[in-house]
């Protein structure tokens, strides 16, 4: 680099304490953070300066998000995981066995950011039970978008690259359920890019351990991220009083306290709607659970910490 200069920049990639940028002319360079405070998830836009002294990129501000998905430490304390996205996309298989538990938590997540989510079956050529078509249809009654298909195969490929056509969106799920398998399905070169990068980056053999995002060819971009155990919403990014469940929302209206809990309080309709199956029985545990795992954290982040992460 002759000259420090400035720019700005998309994030495309972060791996550890780096990032792989995208620069206003289409071109990729690596770079670091300036400082160890700043959290730069993929999918920010970013304000970089070059040092010509050291020959490297700094990223030294993030700029404003639309949206973001948030995840909570073990702290309480706010994580950011993608930024700027329009959708999330929870991918399961039939094998390892879908957890709905962890899907609710994600779809939490997007529903307090204004994030769409959709539901893909993957590997419907192995089959799925019966379970799937009561899940799909208490997740299709909260506004989530869902389909099968195969990754394999090919079977219903094209109706999610339709639904991702005009989307910025983030692939989310267990590891093993397939989600770089769609990726390749939906963008055959991905698996050179991804290559490329660990060469780039001497990180080792991929495994998705980063997130990158790619754009799709048939129009809209993807986020391919790491497959996970487990997920917990960000506390201070959740609406206290439903948690970001919106068929719980719908129903607290009519619980007889204000401050209803939805667990064990006289005259709740959430809890009486789950016991005549006007609920979802599964998503009413669902909550429940999340309702335990938010206490727990709020009790963990402790009084003298910030309401609300910034972001």
């Amino acid at each position: 680099m002759s000259a420090a200069h400035a720019f700005d920049a998309e994030v495309i990639a972060t791996f550890g304490r780096r990032v792989l940028l995208r620069d206003a002319a289409g071109g990729t360079v690596e770079a670091r953070p300036l400082g160890r405070k700043l959290a730069i998830a993929c999918g920010d836009r970013v304000g970089c300066v070059s040092d010509a002294h050291h020959d490297e990129v700094r990223v030294i501000a993030i700029h404003p998000r639309t949206t973001a998905i948030w995840r909570s430490n073990l702290r309480g304390d706010a994580e950011v995981v993608v930024a700027n996205i329009s959708h999330l996309v929870a991918v399961i298989a039939p094998r390892p066995a879908p957890d709905y538990f962890l899907i609710d938590r994600y779809f939490a997540a997007a529903a307090s950011s204004g994030i769409a989510s959709i539901l893909v079956a993957n590997k419907a050529d192995l089959g799925y039970d019966e379970e799937l078509g009561a899940e799909r249809a208490a997740y299709a009654a909260i506004g989530a978008a869902t389909l099968e298909c195969s990754a394999a195969s090919g079977d219903g490929v094209d109706a999610l690259r339709e639904l991702l056509q005009s989307a910025t969106a983030v692939l989310v799920g267990q590891s093993g359920v397939g989600k770089s398998s769609l990726v390749n399905a939906l963008l055959p070169c991905a698996a050179i890019a991804t290559a490329e990068l660990v060469r780039q980056t001497g990180e080792g053999r991929h495994t998705t351990t980063a997130a990158r995002l790619y754009d799709l060819p048939s129009g809209g971009r993807l986020i391919d991220s790491p497959g996970v155990r487990d997920f917990a919403p960000a506390i201070s990014h959740l609406e206290p009083g439903t948690l970001g469940y919106a068929d719980v929302a719908w129903l607290a209206a009519d619980c007889r306290f204000l401050d209803c809990r939805h667990m064990r309080e006289p005259g709740c309709a959430v809890a009486a709607a789950a016991a005549s199956g006007a609920l979802h029985a599964r998503r009413y545990e669902s909550y429940r659970r999340m309702r335990r795992l938010y206490e727990k954290l709020v009790a963990a982040r402790g009084p003298a910490r910030p309401a609300r992460a910034p972001g």
